[in-house]
């Protein structure tokens, strides 16, 4: 018995022991953003929502330089200087939600229709992003940062994730008039299997499912909350001793 014991204590201090061990961060450390006073007007939702629109965004900044990395042809289409600079163009037309001319004034799912057509003759890279980036935004009500007074349908962000598989899609299937794909992406050949974008893309649809279910959850755990503060109100108080 006495054995038992020890065997039981020993491996219950490997245990806390292994919890107090600091994680690896030898592939990088996660960071938050830094404190403001706009946090103050925002519920523990509208953060998750806020965060998630950016990481978002961010994923679709990356895509548009890798995908322009390997169609190098598509940037010089809208006259800019080099990648960088048409890159820093994208991301100041999305974040001022301007417009692309190329898209002829097309916005959401109709701005996405034209990106991945066959016929389509701009910037492709730039019109694919930004109309992915102009229907997210869309589906979230027309913003990227989220206050109390914001809330989100599930329903839209669930539909813009579903949209955004199918625009994948499209864009790994459909041919131009040539017969080449609509653009490189993802490549799969003897030498080299190269998935980036797919992970890219596929950490979009996971953030944006994910927060079309916690938001169908968000009412019912509103007034769980309730109860549960009324309970502890409550109950859950010291008793005089004396």
């Amino acid at each position: 018995m006495h054995a038992r014991r020890l065997t039981l204590a020993t491996a219950a201090a490997l245990l806390l022991a292994a919890c107090g061990t600091p994680a690896p961060t030898h592939k990088g450390e996660v960071k938050g953003a830094d404190a403001s006073m706009q946090e103050w007007g925002q519920s523990d939702m509208n953060r998750v929502a806020t965060v998630a629109m950016r990481e978002n965004l961010e994923s679709l900044h990356r895509l548009a330089d890798k995908l322009y990395r390997r169609n190098p042809a598509e940037w010089r289409k809208g006259g800019a200087a080099s990648r960088d600079q048409a890159v820093a163009q994208l991301r100041a037309a999305i974040a001022q939600r301007s417009g692309w001319p190329a898209l002829q004034q097309r916005r959401d799912i109709d701005a996405l229709a034209l990106a991945l057509s066959p016929d389509f003759t701009g910037d492709r890279v730039a019109g694919f992003i930004y109309a992915v980036a102009d229907m997210l935004i869309t589906a979230h009500g027309g913003k990227t940062e989220f206050y109390l007074v914001d809330g989100q349908d599930a329903q839209h962000l669930y539909n813009a994730a579903r949209n955004l598989e199918v625009a994948v899609w499209m864009l790994a299937q459909r041919r131009a008039a040539t017969g080449a794909p609509l653009l490189l992406a993802d490549e799969i050949s003897a030498a080299e299997r190269n998935l980036s974008y797919e992970r890219e893309f596929g950490k979009i649809i996971a953030r944006v499912d994910l927060l079309a279910q916690v938001t169908t959850e968000k009412y019912r755990r509103a007034v769980i909350g309730y109860v549960q503060g009324l309970a502890g109100g409550t109950f859950m108080q010291f008793l005089p001793v004396r």
